[in-house]
């Protein structure tokens, strides 16, 4: 069975530390930060127009090892990641005492500058602190399982305990408060116009439980997911997407031009398919497609939660082609491999429901499935799929946080 290794929490910070000692001979890390990747088992398309998601977080994530600088006039922090996907610069320094302002290069540090800049406008310390990091990361990165709310949401957490001793109770942020953060610097600073879901599971995850968030008023509700039966596919296209290339914004405008015809400020609004129809003569017939898959996957995403709760894993892996159905006839995200990868999935015993997640335009699919059938499952697509596939075997983990330093 060809399952891609899960790297461990420990092994990530063990290529870290020794990265950091070759870097900096004679110096050790004095702060470590988690956050892990997700995937979103239904509700997609859904947290930038208010509706539901239903993500868990996973055991893939992001890793930051560093240390504050002692240089008392110096405002210098430097950057460095160990990805082998990145093809720009894989490190640069950032001066604290100029405007931080977004990076025209390289562009995966606007993932962390921007975090930055909008932590200390939100926590004003008496004192900036200079610091290092190191940054590594087992999320593939374009594949759609969220490896850039990963690396905000470690950054977020590695200056939280940076800067535990320097700001007041009042200013200390939430979980929810975290995710809102490492969105916004998202939207701000890599010009993604993305809503808050992947930040939020990265933050919020708990093992054993998915999380049913509702993105209009940012709460949310564990739902138990720990048969031990059961598990998630993610099987990866390997067709890349790049966020910032047009589409995604496009179909954003799409969802909020629906909304402001119908007379509402978010799709989160239209109670029903039927409100819809009834306007349809004051859109597009795109923008209707559009907005029709993000007022059925509101529907669906909520019955999800209920069939989950209910142990009623038919049901929820119908709703589950439903959605992918839509994305791909209304939405219009999906792509020939990505099709291809749910029917496969869909020809094999023991597989409940199968569909895409993420932004679309390629990435991953996920499936639920029973676990006595993943190797079936694994077969069927290699022998069936006219790319080549990569396979990770998910249950849910717990989110963001400080390890300990070993």
């Amino acid at each position: 069975m060809a399952l891609e290794k899960i790297v461990s929490v420990d092994e990530l910070q063990q290529q870290l530390i020794d990265a950091y000692r070759k870097e900096f001979p004679g110096d050790e890390p004095t702060i470590c930060a988690f956050a892990p990747g997700r995937v979103n088992l239904i509700g997609e398309h859904s947290d930038y127009n208010d509706c539901f998601v239903f993500p868990m977080a996973i055991p893939i994530g992001t890793m930051i090892i560093g240390k504050p600088l002692d240089d008392t006039d110096n405002q210098i922090c430097y950057f460095h990641t160990l990805s082998e996907d990145i093809e720009e610069s894989k490190s640069f320094e950032l001066d604290q005492k100029e405007s931080i302002k977004p990076l025209e290069s390289p562009k995966w540090g606007n993932y962390v500058v921007g975090v930055l800049a909008l932590f200390l406008e939100r926590i004003k310390p008496n004192k900036k602190r200079p610091f290092r990091v190191i940054i590594t990361t087992s999320v593939p990165i374009g594949g759609g399982l969220s490896s850039s709310a990963s690396i905000e949401v470690a950054m977020c957490t590695f200056l939280e305990i940076l800067y535990q001793d320097q700001y007041a109770q009042d200013l200390q942020l939430s979980k929810v408060d975290k995710a809102l953060l490492c969105c916004k610097a998202e939207q701000t600073f890599a010009n993604v116009p993305c809503g808050v879901m992947d930040q939020y599971a990265s933050c919020m995850g708990q093992s054993g439980h998915a999380i049913l968030i509702d993105c209009h008023d940012n709460s949310s509700r564990l739902i138990p997911f720990n048969d031990k039966d059961l598990c998630i596919l993610v099987t990866n296209s390997n067709v890349k997407h790049e966020l910032t290339s047009g589409k995604f914004a496009e179909n954003v405008q799409h969802c909020q031009d629906a909304a402001k015809a119908l007379g509402h400020k978010t799709l989160r609004d239209v109670s029903t398919t039927e409100e819809l129809e009834e306007g349809r003569n004051k859109m597009s017939a795109v923008t209707l497609k559009r907005a029709r898959h993000v007022v059925t996957e509101r529907q669906r995403t909520e019955a999800g939660a209920r069939a989950l709760e209910n142990n009623d894993y038919e049901e929820f892996g119908r709703l589950m082609y439903e959605s992918h159905e839509s994305l791909r006839n209304d939405f219009q995200v999906s792509c020939d491999e990505l099709d291809q990868l749910v029917e496969l999935a869909r020809s094999v015993d023991g597989v409940f429901g199968s569909r895409m997640t993420g932004a679309g335009f390629g990435g991953c699919t996920v499936t639920f499935v029973k676990k006595d059938a993943v190797k079936k499952c694994i077969e069927t697509i290699q022998k069936g799929y006219k790319g080549k596939a990569n396979f990770y075997q998910f249950v849910s983990c717990d989110g963001a946080r400080q390890i300990n330093l070993k």
